[in-house]
Protein backbone atom coordinates (compact mmCIF):
# COMPACT_ATOMS: atom_id res chain seq x y z
CA UNK A 1 0.00 0.00 0.00
CA UNK A 2 1.18 3.54 -0.68
CA UNK A 3 0.85 6.11 2.09
CA UNK A 4 1.23 9.87 1.50
CA UNK A 5 2.54 11.56 4.65
CA UNK A 6 2.42 15.36 4.85
CA UNK A 7 2.86 15.93 8.60
CA UNK A 8 4.96 14.50 11.40
CA UNK A 9 5.33 11.13 9.67
CA UNK A 10 7.40 12.74 6.91
CA UNK A 11 10.23 12.30 9.41
CA UNK A 12 11.48 8.79 8.72
CA UNK A 13 12.71 8.48 12.32
CA UNK A 14 9.22 9.29 13.56
CA UNK A 15 7.42 6.92 11.20
CA UNK A 16 9.84 4.01 11.72
CA UNK A 17 9.28 4.31 15.47
CA UNK A 18 5.67 3.46 14.74
CA UNK A 19 5.58 1.00 11.82
CA UNK A 20 7.70 -0.75 9.21
CA UNK A 21 7.76 1.30 6.02
CA UNK A 22 9.86 1.82 2.90
CA UNK A 23 10.40 5.37 1.67
CA UNK A 24 9.45 5.73 -2.02
CA UNK A 25 10.13 9.46 -2.38
CA UNK A 26 8.89 13.01 -2.17
CA UNK A 27 5.57 13.77 -3.82
CA UNK A 28 3.31 16.77 -4.37
CA UNK A 29 -0.44 17.01 -3.87
CA UNK A 30 -2.01 19.85 -5.89
CA UNK A 31 -5.16 21.73 -5.00
CA UNK A 32 -4.50 21.46 -1.27
CA UNK A 33 -2.84 23.56 1.43
CA UNK A 34 -1.04 22.39 4.56
CA UNK A 35 -2.70 23.61 7.76
CA UNK A 36 -2.18 23.03 11.46
CA UNK A 37 -5.83 22.87 12.46
CA UNK A 38 -6.60 19.24 13.29
CA UNK A 39 -7.80 19.12 16.88
CA UNK A 40 -5.99 16.48 18.93
CA UNK A 41 -8.34 15.25 21.64
CA UNK A 42 -5.50 13.57 23.54
CA UNK A 43 -3.33 16.62 24.20
CA UNK A 44 -5.38 19.67 23.18
CA UNK A 45 -2.97 20.82 20.46
CA UNK A 46 -3.14 21.19 16.69
CA UNK A 47 -1.80 18.62 14.23
CA UNK A 48 -1.40 18.84 10.44
CA UNK A 49 -4.27 18.72 8.01
CA UNK A 50 -4.62 19.17 4.28
CA UNK A 51 -7.25 21.64 3.19
CA UNK A 52 -8.69 20.99 -0.26
CA UNK A 53 -8.75 24.29 -2.16
CA UNK A 54 -9.12 23.13 -5.78
CA UNK A 55 -6.57 25.85 -6.64
CA UNK A 56 -3.86 24.17 -8.75
CA UNK A 57 -1.32 26.63 -7.34
CA UNK A 58 -1.79 25.31 -3.80
CA UNK A 59 0.70 22.51 -3.13
CA UNK A 60 1.30 20.13 -0.26
CA UNK A 61 4.66 18.39 -0.25
CA UNK A 62 4.94 15.04 1.42
CA UNK A 63 6.61 11.66 1.42
CA UNK A 64 5.24 8.49 -0.11
CA UNK A 65 5.94 5.32 1.84
CA UNK A 66 5.14 1.74 0.94
CA UNK A 67 3.66 -0.18 3.85
CA UNK A 68 2.39 -3.72 4.26
CA UNK A 69 -1.35 -4.11 4.83
CA UNK A 70 -0.57 -5.57 8.27
CA UNK A 71 1.02 -2.23 9.28
CA UNK A 72 -1.97 -0.08 8.32
CA UNK A 73 -4.12 -0.84 11.41
CA UNK A 74 -1.13 0.09 13.59
CA UNK A 75 -0.69 3.39 11.72
CA UNK A 76 -4.45 3.99 11.87
CA UNK A 77 -4.20 3.74 15.65
CA UNK A 78 -1.38 6.26 15.87
CA UNK A 79 -3.18 8.63 13.52
CA UNK A 80 -6.50 8.39 15.34
CA UNK A 81 -8.52 7.04 12.43
CA UNK A 82 -12.15 7.57 13.35
CA UNK A 83 -11.18 10.00 16.11
CA UNK A 84 -10.40 13.19 14.21
CA UNK A 85 -8.90 11.74 11.02
CA UNK A 86 -10.44 9.85 8.11
CA UNK A 87 -8.86 8.20 5.07
CA UNK A 88 -8.72 9.86 1.67
CA UNK A 89 -7.26 8.52 -1.57
CA UNK A 90 -5.11 11.10 -3.35
CA UNK A 91 -3.21 11.30 -6.60
CA UNK A 92 0.27 12.69 -5.96
CA UNK A 93 3.07 13.47 -8.39
CA UNK A 94 6.48 11.95 -7.70
CA UNK A 95 9.36 11.93 -10.19
CA UNK A 96 7.11 12.94 -13.09
CA UNK A 97 4.60 10.13 -12.48
CA UNK A 98 1.33 10.03 -10.61
CA UNK A 99 0.82 7.66 -7.70
CA UNK A 100 -2.40 6.77 -5.94
CA UNK A 101 -1.93 6.73 -2.18
CA UNK A 102 -4.02 6.91 0.94
CA UNK A 103 -3.62 9.75 3.39
CA UNK A 104 -5.36 11.03 6.49
CA UNK A 105 -7.48 14.18 6.54
CA UNK A 106 -8.92 15.94 9.54
CA UNK A 107 -12.56 15.60 10.50
CA UNK A 108 -12.11 17.36 13.86
CA UNK A 109 -10.95 20.90 13.16
CA UNK A 110 -10.20 23.83 15.43
CA UNK A 111 -8.28 26.65 13.70
CA UNK A 112 -7.66 28.41 17.02
CA UNK A 113 -5.37 25.63 18.31
CA UNK A 114 -1.57 25.74 17.94
CA UNK A 115 0.81 22.82 17.52
CA UNK A 116 3.33 21.97 20.19
CA UNK A 117 6.95 22.82 19.39
CA UNK A 118 7.87 19.14 19.39
CA UNK A 119 5.17 18.32 16.83
CA UNK A 120 6.22 21.18 14.57
CA UNK A 121 9.81 19.91 14.87
CA UNK A 122 8.75 16.47 13.58
CA UNK A 123 7.19 18.15 10.53
CA UNK A 124 10.25 20.34 9.96
CA UNK A 125 12.69 17.44 10.37
CA UNK A 126 10.75 15.52 7.73
CA UNK A 127 10.65 18.46 5.34
CA UNK A 128 14.37 19.10 5.74
CA UNK A 129 15.53 15.48 5.51
CA UNK A 130 13.50 15.11 2.32
CA UNK A 131 14.93 18.35 0.86
CA UNK A 132 11.61 20.04 0.26
CA UNK A 133 11.66 23.52 -1.30
CA UNK A 134 13.10 26.21 0.96
CA UNK A 135 9.96 28.34 0.68
CA UNK A 136 7.83 25.42 1.85
CA UNK A 137 10.14 24.83 4.82
CA UNK A 138 9.98 28.54 5.70
CA UNK A 139 6.18 28.41 5.64
CA UNK A 140 6.27 25.58 8.21
CA UNK A 141 8.83 27.47 10.30
CA UNK A 142 6.46 30.45 10.33
CA UNK A 143 3.67 28.46 12.02
CA UNK A 144 3.21 29.64 15.60
CA UNK A 145 3.80 26.81 18.09
CA UNK A 146 3.37 26.50 21.84
CA UNK A 147 5.20 24.76 24.66
CA UNK A 148 3.81 21.40 25.70
CA UNK A 149 3.19 21.57 29.47
CA UNK A 150 3.88 17.82 29.70
CA UNK A 151 7.69 17.80 30.00
CA UNK A 152 7.89 14.01 29.89
CA UNK A 153 5.95 13.82 26.62
CA UNK A 154 7.99 16.66 25.14
CA UNK A 155 11.28 14.93 26.01
CA UNK A 156 10.03 11.55 24.74
CA UNK A 157 8.91 13.04 21.43
CA UNK A 158 12.21 14.85 20.82
CA UNK A 159 14.46 11.97 21.98
CA UNK A 160 14.61 10.46 18.48
CA UNK A 161 16.67 13.43 17.26
CA UNK A 162 19.44 13.08 19.84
Amino acid sequence: MLYFSFGSNMSEKRLLQRILALRIGVAVLTGHRLCFRKSCELDGSAKCDILETENAGDLVFGVVYSIEESQKPILDGYEGLGFGYSIKMVSVKSDEKFLEAFTYYATSINPSLKPYYWYKRHVLEGARENRMPEGYIRSIEAVEAILDPDTERRNRELSIYR
